[in-house]
């Protein structure tokens, strides 16, 4: 069993741990049972479920807690206002009370959907997240964003409810395909080209390591990103102002994944990989930062195996005013306009409010033809 890793989220009343390390989801019993829960509503999803699934029954049953599982089709699909509904019904007629607990099992979709249900229903019931992807481990488990897709794009429909716990548990990350590693580790250089240069080094000299399966880096970028989101989360938790920095690369990134049409095709990570590569090329064509950084951004994302053009990616063909239209819908949006996060250099993002629609407009035509 490797060292484990305690990372607080300090949000007040609100605050929690996040746990890191190899066996930890075997503390899920005693661990929920300490937040007063007789009952647990698992939902997972019909990949993970035959994986994980019968641990995690196991040792909440070893802990007195009775279960109920609720399994979604696996892929993006399922953030969807009919699997929402299923949902919560399932949950509702298991006799879930407030003092019980949904268990997020799987990666960010299940862990998006789910706490969106625990948001909702009664106004509210604690959940746990265990994220079982590099992605949902690095990312999308912590800092309570939850929602579901809609027509208009990605996201649109949701809430802020925090998890009280969040057990990241990297013996899952040993069964994934070398795909899904890489598209966690998008979000990984996503931290380094925010605000912290020594961390995309980090992660432009491990990055084959990790996507090899090594445990004791991809341990470590699972700390060391929880750390740099955990510091973002405590300071702007509602995203008012610089927690928007995580999304560096996602509106173009939410815009592709639209486009592709939700359909498994193109992961979250590769469209991020390709949103990061998008926006420090528009970035450079602005003015804001030099084109031989663009540059060294984009080698590194494609040493990594990322598209950094849209005809790179799979889901395509890409078209520009379908992005743009995409672009248009973004939450980040105001008075109209559209809001990016760009960068001045790396580990230099900013968010810029009203970007040029005309330039963005001919950014995106060229971006998909090339």
């Amino acid at each position: 069993m490797s060292a484990r890793e305690r990372v607080q989220i300090g949000l007040g009343a609100r605050s929690y741990d996040v746990h890191i390390g190899d066996g930890v989801i075997d503390t899920l019993g005693q661990e929920a049972r300490a937040l007063g829960a007789g009952k647990c509503a698992i939902i997972t999803d019909a990949h993970v479920a035959p994986l994980w699934a019968e641990q995690v029954q196991r040792v909440l049953h070893e802990a007195g807690l009775a279960t109920e599982l609720i399994v979604l089709p696996s892929g993006e699909a399922s953030k969807s206002f009919a699997q929402f509904q299923r949902v919560c019904e399932a949950v509702l007629a298991c006799g879930l009370e407030r003092r019980d607990l949904v268990i997020a099992l799987g990666g960010g979709v299940v862990g998006d959907l789910a706490g969106f249900v625990a948001g909702v229903l009664k106004r509210g019931v604690d959940f746990i997240q265990i994220p079982t992807t590099l992605l949902a481990q690095v990312d999308s488990s912590v800092g309570g964003k939850t929602g579901i897709n809609a027509a208009g794009g990605k996201n649109l429909i949701g809430l802020f409810h925090q998890p009280r716990l969040v057990l990241a548990d990297t013996a899952t990350l040993r069964s994934l395909p070398v795909r899904e590693l890489r598209s966690g580790f998008a979000e990984v250089l996503k931290y380094g080209l925010i605000d912290d240069p020594a961390l995309f080094a980090w992660g432009a000299a491990h990055g084959a390591a990790a996507l090899a399966g090594d445990a004791a880096v991809l341990a470590q970028a699972v700390a060391a990103s929880v750390r740099a989101k955990a510091r973002i989360v405590a300071a702007d938790e509602r995203e008012s102002g610089a927690r928007a920095l995580l999304n560096l690369g996602h509106t173009f990134a939410h815009a592709l994944e639209a486009s592709a049409g939700y359909d498994g095709r193109l992961l979250h990570g590769e469209a991020v990989g390709c949103g990061m590569a998008l926006a420090f090329d528009f970035s450079a064509q602005l003015g804001f930062c030099q084109e031989t950084v663009a540059l060294e951004v984009k080698a590194v994302l494609a040493k990594s195996g990322f598209g950094v053009q849209p005809a790179q990616l799979a889901g395509g063909p890409y078209d520009p005013a379908a992005l743009l239209s995409a672009m248009e819908q973004d939450k980040k949006n105001e008075g109209g306009e559209i809001t990016l996060i760009l960068a001045r250099g790396i580990g230099e993002a900013f968010v810029h409010k009203r970007a040029p629609r005309q330039a963005l407009a001919a950014f995106l035509h060229g971006a998909a033809q090339s």
